[in-house]
């Protein structure tokens, strides 16, 4: 199963660039005032010719449950960004049993005990967890910057370089910024995307921390009533885009051509960020890239079940409560929860309807033109299906613990008229199993897509990764490629020419809203033929027409969950 991919262009302190400079090593490490504090690069690559800021707060120590706020000023040192931040996090045990399962159909080896029923054992204080990573703490709202050293010196004279934004994946309840991007800079240097001057062909990289689990995305109708923020994680994010659209001018960077890229939770949060406040606002970014986005909609009764859950086991009753509860003891609810209490396919923690930033599902929002349209847009599922749903049954009994509060007849319809046990492969499948991944798949990713491209008329570009073994997620590999040598292991990058253009399809689209590629040329838009380009150099790089089923996308465009 290929991943379909798509592009869519869709009170400031005295501050000043480079006001100070320090030697480290043989290097001498510029210095970017931002006038709440500080920041010298952490380090310079001496072969992309890039400057690394590491660790730059955009936003101050969050109050629990609280919105994200300026920073304080503090000038009392030039900060070199040594110091890691991490949010909070934690993954669902069955997580593990997935990342099994798809290693031992990769490689052709066996998995028996991945076909043991998973049941979650329930969270109780007392269950094991590993140590947290001590980069983790609630005071975690920082970013990474990635700037080459020629649009660096190039600040404040001309437009600035185009800005690449990462959102990283994780299910909402782990992930970090940390990611090294000398690919897709050396891609960007390399000229492609109708360059109009020399300094023209720059971007600068920037990846951004947000609040996860419990921190970030606790939600439910008791939670709201004691003045709970849903959504606190996609705030982050906006703080973030808009702390960018404030200061990246001071190293080089041009706010006006600011492109979101993510992969998973990432591309899902992507499509919110798209999709916020119903498009009442302008939003601070041009173009986007959703990766394979996708989330779990979540009825009010299942947050509210989340809620109640997090109340008990730390012994509380109220937010106020919650609000007491020591960081580390905090913490370790949050993991025995995520790790002890998610199903199969699930993480429990999800972007919600919450009647503002969210007014409504994304995929709903778009199908009413509720959302920005000056955006441009750029546009999967066996790691979410557990191996042993081989019996519709069996199906069924997981769509009920994924979406616990659907009903009945809703149920019917998916298991009879949307996907029938009709196994010819005239619907997709020929299999029980891959009728499951099918269901799951379209459910919580593919179908974002589609509601993508019907909500901007056709008007984005789409790419299709076919490269083996092309699951969730893997693309990944070949988007931060670096350049090394290549491996014959089908879970590492196997081929250079499909990451270079892959690189430069994402990097061109950010800096012109064109993506084309050495190879390649411009690619077409979907258009009402639905045109992708398939990445997979064995067949050649090919437009094909995508074949998500259309008629199911709509209902599930307007499925209710409760």
């Amino acid at each position: 199963m290929g991943l379909t991919q798509l592009f869519g262009a869709i009170f400031l302190l005295a501050a000043s660039t480079t006001a100070y400079r320090k030697e480290f090593g043989n290097q001498t490490l510029p210095v970017v005032d931002l006038g709440y504090e500080l920041y010298q690069a952490s380090n310079f690559n001496e072969s992309g010719r890039f400057y690394n800021f590491s660790n730059i707060r955009f936003a101050a120590k969050p109050v629990r449950f609280g919105l994200p706020q300026d920073p304080e000023i503090n000038r009392t040192q030039i900060r070199d960004g040594n110091d890691g931040r991490a949010c909070p996090q934690s993954g669902p045990a069955w997580f593990y049993t997935g990342q099994s399962w798809l290693s031992s159909i990769v490689l052709g080896t066996t998995c028996d005990a991945c076909f043991t029923p998973y049941v979650p054992p329930g969270a109780s204080w007392n269950l094991p967890l590993a140590a947290p990573d001590p980069r983790e703490m609630e005071d975690c709202l920082f970013l990474d910057l990635f700037v080459p050293e020629r649009a660096l010196k190039s600040a404040g004279k001309g437009r600035g370089a185009a800005v690449l934004v990462w959102f990283y994946g994780g299910g909402y309840t782990f992930g970090r910024k940390e990611n090294n991007p000398a690919g897709l800079l050396a891609a960007a240097a390399s000229g492609k995307g109708n360059i109009t001057d020399s300094g023209d062909s720059d971007i600068i990289y920037i990846s951004v921390n947000y609040r996860l689990g419990a921190m970030g995305f606790s939600s439910g109708p008791t939670f709201r009533s004691e003045g709970g923020i849903p959504n606190l994680g996609l705030l982050d994010q906006r703080f973030a885009l808009e702390w960018i659209q404030k200061y990246v001018h001071l190293f080089g960077g041009d706010k006006d051509r600011v492109t979101l890229f993510g992969e998973s939770s990432g591309g899902g949060s992507i499509m919110h960020q798209i999709t916020a406040y119903g498009g009442k606002d302008p939003v601070p970014f041009r173009r986007a890239i959703s990766q394979s986005g996708g989330w779990v909609p979540t009825s009010p009764k299942q947050q509210e079940d989340t809620y109640q859950l997090l109340l008990n086991l730390t012994n509380s009753s109220s937010i106020a409560d919650l609000r007491n509860v020591s960081e580390p003891d905090f913490m370790r609810a949050n993991a025995l929860i995520v790790g002890y209490n998610t199903t199969y396919s699930n993480f429990l923690y999800n972007p919600v309807v919450d009647g503002d930033f969210a007014p409504q599902l994304p995929g709903e929002l778009l199908a009413q033109g509720a959302f920005d349209k000056t955006v441009l847009v750029a546009h999967e599922g066996d790691f979410f299906t557990a191996p042993y749903l081989n019996t519709s049954e069996a199906i069924r009994a997981s769509l009920v613990t994924i979406f616990p509060y659907m009903s009945s007849s809703s149920l019917d319809y998916i298991m009879t008229t949307l996907y029938p046990p009709v196994f010819n492969g005239s619907y997709g499948y020929t299999t029980q199993y891959d009728r499951a991944t099918l269901i799951i798949a379209e459910s919580i990713i593919i179908c974002n897509a589609k509601y993508l491209s019907d909500g901007f008329n056709n008007n984005l570009y789409s790419y299709l990764f076919t490269m083996p073994p092309a699951y969730h997620g893997f693309d990944n590999l070949y988007t931060y490629y670096d350049g090394g040598a290549v491996s014959d292991d089908i879970t590492m990058v196997m081929n250079r020419t499909v990451a270079v253009v892959l690189q430069q399809l994402i990097t061109s689209f950010a800096k012109t809203g064109i993506p084309e590629a050495d190879g390649v040329g411009q690619i077409s838009k979907y258009g009402a033929d639905a045109r992708v380009l398939q990445l997979n150099n064995a067949t050649g790089f090919q437009e094909v027409r995508d074949k998500t089923s259309a008629s199911r996308s709509s209902w599930w465009q307007t499925a209710r969950y409760s």
